[in-house]
């Protein structure tokens, strides 16, 4: 009996452990995944790239391998959907978020960033982390990123990109009160109807009151993926410990409307990525009426990431 028990705990150790390397694997090598959307109200083609819940981590010095992968998707804009940083007593820096923007702001194009729940404790708990925020701020003038915290700003003359911030309530408890549109109202003014109206919201929880405010396309991100993704069931957790919650990541459809959920690039308390790569999204902005949008993967060898298996 002895022996099966040894036999047994060798197995789960090895399996352990592997699991363990492999999710090691899955945080250090990100994929790129296009969504092709269309829209009457676009008036060209246009490339963005999304990307959200960094979170400190970096793919090679600066960043030099996300960085690549942005620029080879020749962007037309960047847009940031929050939680570049990790914003938690006695870890907050803003030295990754520093690198990062310098990167980006050589890309030459347009970059929006809309707020996550990290950046708003920077805000809020300013007693915690003393003054952060200003340097945070600081560094987004510097290099020239176009802040849209509960403000919109227009792209070129068929696009208005909006970035609301939602209370600590909605991130917080286990069943968060419901978002209505009019609090996006309140927030960011009307909906541009005669423009295709992008919205950045870090929770995906609330894509009725997106639509109902008049997103043609939500941008969100904070679940991570869902930590663990198993097949058929999606993502196990999410970081407000929910279970097989449907909108941990992917893209969504629904009169007319699409939301976007992002599986981000970094992790932060549970360092965990299983069937779940960290992403950077692209999205092509397409004039024309049906389909609303249509997504495609690319696994991709390149930048000096390895082989993805």
């Amino acid at each position: 009996m002895n022996r099966y028990l040894k036999r047994g705990a060798a197995f789960l150790a090895a399996a352990a452990a592997g699991g363990i390397a492999r999710s090691q694997f899955e945080r250090d090598h990100f994929v790129v995944e296009e969504t092709t959307l269309y829209s009457p109200k676009l008036r060209r083609d246009r490339t963005m790239v999304f990307l959200t819940d960094l979170h400190d981590k970096e793919f090679g010095e600066g960043n030099g391998q996300l960085l690549l992968a942005i620029r080879s998707t020749a962007p037309d804009a960047v847009l940031i959907g929050g939680d570049t940083m990790i914003a938690k007593p006695g870890k907050a820096s803003l030295e990754v978020t520093r690198r990062l923007l310098e990167g980006l702001a050589g890309l030459g194009v347009p970059v929006f960033y809309g707020n996550g729940n990290h950046e708003q404790r920077l805000c809020s708990e300013w007693e915690i982390y003393g003054g952060l925020y200003r340097e945070f701020r600081h560094l987004l003038r510097e290099f020239g990123v176009i802040y849209l915290s509960d403000r919109s700003a227009p792209f070129g003359d068929d696009i208005v990109v909006s970035g609301a911030n939602i209370d600590k309530i909605y991130y917080r408890n286990l069943v968060p009160p419901k978002l209505q549109a009019d609090d996006l109202t309140h927030r960011l003014g009307e909906a541009d109807h005669s423009r295709y109206q992008i919205l950045l919201l870090h929770s995906p929880l609330f894509f009725d009151a997106c639509i109902g405010w008049g997103a043609d396309l939500t941008l969100a991100g904070h679940f991570h993926g869902g930590t663990i993704r198993l097949p058929g069931l999606g993502g196990v957790m999410t970081p407000q410990f929910q279970f097989f919650l449907p909108y941990c990541a992917g893209t969504f459809e629904r009169d007319g409307c699409c939301m976007i959920v992002g599986r981000g690039l970094g992790t932060h308390s549970i360092n965990i990525r299983f069937n779940n790569r960290p992403q950077v999204a692209v999205l092509k902005l397409v004039p024309g009426n049906a389909p609303v949008c249509e997504q495609k993967a690319c696994m991709t060898e390149e930048y000096g990431l390895g082989n993805f298996v």
